[in-house]
């Protein structure tokens, strides 16, 4: 059963990213919003945590910050709020980390 995992906040705010980074399991998914995408830039404190999962983040919410594709992570997918929902369809539950 696969679980989508909602991270809203930054993890220079808390450690709800390492949290939900540590208990994600084989088909899990990762879904940064609001804040939650300062963990995908490229050199930031949640970089490391991303290795090896699958991570999307929100793009209306990238925008919103003023962070350019080009800086996140490697891997990192941008969707929209339609991807959003696609992810959330796409997984048996979903989990959020606020």
């Amino acid at each position: 059963m696969a679980m989508l995992h909602l991270v809203n906040k930054s993890p220079f705010d808390g450690c709800n990213l390492n949290t939900a980074a540590t208990v994600m399991k084989g088909g899990d998914e990762l879904l940064l919003i609001e804040d939650g995408v300062y963990g995908a830039m490229k050199n930031s404190k949640g970089a490391a945590l991303l290795d090896g999962l699958k991570v999307s983040v929100l793009g209306p919410d990238l925008a919103a910050r003023g962070i350019p594709e080009d800086r996140l992570v490697d891997g990192a997918t941008v969707v929209d709020y339609a991807g959003f929902v696609d992810l959330v369809e796409a997984n048996d539950k979903v989990q959020s980390w606020l």
